[in-house]
């Protein structure tokens, strides 16, 4: 198997209300590649956010009395943790610095995915400003794909990215918070391995191994490479409804070790 990894640039800075799709198309012809069939397009959740007006001022928000207590335990803003916890359906560790919680789109992560890197300062003060997840990020990844499709008669698979930490390891890495037209998760339990024995456990986070393959490629700091195109990987649309989008990597409360 040979899988490409090509980075598109030439992208602007996304405003809310953007033509995203027409960007990064633009990006992708400019960067010297055309889209094919099969391809993977993997894309940043911050353009996605940022031209879905996602932002929110903390100039805004009022915190209340839970807030203002966690604020004090986890030393942050009070509006910001405000902010947080409208996001969440509930915390799942608090201490100094750090506050990790279920975002109420089921994601374990810090802060609620909620990001001031690299988004325009608020008015009042430049650290007023926030950038939230998509509402509905497989919902998003569709919209993506079926334009591509309209522009440019292409099928193509779409991932929309972000980057999590995890209990485990230190650093963080790209994963899939957003899937259309991709097997999220590859399930080969029931098949065999090299010597004929029946897999027993074995699901591949397919959308996550790519998420973090093009987080490489985009980077992390001032590199300006919001979306890379994959080629070589084959993506195909779940037969089941239940199997679509980002939800099957997640794992169940109950199954979760460290909560």
């Amino acid at each position: 198997m040979r899988l490409t990894f090509a980075g598109i640039m030439h992208i602007p800075m996304v405003e809310p209300g953007d033509d995203l799709t027409g960007l990064i198309l633009k990006g992708i012809a400019d960067s010297g590649e055309v889209i094919e069939d099969d391809d993977v397009l993997v894309v940043a959740q911050k353009i996605v956010s940022k031209a879905e007006g996602r932002y929110l001022d903390l100039h805004t928000v009022t915190p209340s009395a839970e807030a203002l207590e966690l604020a004090e335990r986890v030393d942050k803003d009070p509006r910001k943790v405000q902010a947080i916890l409208d996001e969440s359906n509930e915390i799942v560790r608090a201490r100094p610095g750090v506050l990790i919680v279920e975002h109420r789109l089921g994601f374990v992560h810090a802060n609620a995915g909620i990001d001031q890197s690299n988004i325009p300062p608020g008015e009042d003060d430049p650290d007023d400003m926030c950038l939230l997840l998509p509402v509905d990020p497989d919902s998003s990844a569709a919209r993506l794909r079926d334009e591509i499709l309209a522009r440019t008669g292409r099928q193509v698979g779409v991932i929309i990215n972000d980057s999590l930490g995890r209990s485990w390891r230190i650093g963080t890495l790209g994963l899939a918070i957003g899937v259309a037209g991709f097997t999220a998760l590859e399930d080969y339990i029931g098949g065999s391995d090299i010597f004929g024995r029946e897999l027993q456990v074995t699901q591949v986070a397919a959308a996550d191994e790519i998420a973090a393959g093009a987080s490489l490629v985009m980077g992390q700091t001032t590199e300006k490479t919001p979306a890379v195109l994959v080629r070589g990987y084959q993506p195909r649309e779940p037969e089941e409804a239940s199997q679509r989008g980002v939800r099957p990597l997640l794992r169940p409360k109950e199954m979760d070790l460290f909560r």
